[in-house]
C-alpha cells in the first residue's frame, strides 16, 4: 500500500491556512485577575465590616441588624473565596498526580 498519495494532499494546503495571521491578542481579563480583584474584594468588604463593629461597640452606630447584614455579606463571599481557592488546590494536586 502506497503512502504517497496521502502525503500529496498535505502539500496541496498551503501552510498559512493553519497559522493565524496575528499573534492571537492576550485576554482582556482572565482567571487571575478576577481572582485577585475578588480577594481585594473580600478584603475591603472585611475591613468595612470590622469598622463597622468598632463603630457599633463605641455607640457611634445604633443600627445593629444592618451591622449583622453587613457582616454575613462579608462572611459568605469570605466562604465563597475560600472554597474556590480549595478547588483550585485541588486541580493543582490532580494536574502534579497526572502521569506524563
Amino acid at each position: 500500500m502506497s503512502i504517497d498519495a496521502i502525503a500529496a494532499v498535505g502539500a496541496a494546503v498551503p501552510a498559512e491556512t493553519f497559522l493565524p495571521a496575528s499573534a492571537p491578542a492576550a485576554p482582556a481579563a482572565g482567571f487571575a485577575n478576577w481572582f485577585a480583584q475578588e480577594v481585594g474584594a473580600v478584603n475591603t468588604s472585611l475591613v468595612n465590616v470590622d469598622q463597622e463593629v468598632r463603630k457599633l461597640a463605641v455607640g457611634e452606630t445604633q443600627s445593629l441588624h444592618e451591622v449583622m447584614i453587613h457582616m454575613e455579606e462579608a462572611k459568605l463571599s469570605f466562604q465563597l473565596l475560600a472554597q474556590v481557592r480549595t478547588k483550585l488546590l485541588e486541580a493543582y494536586q490532580e494536574v502534579m498526580r497526572m502521569q506524563v
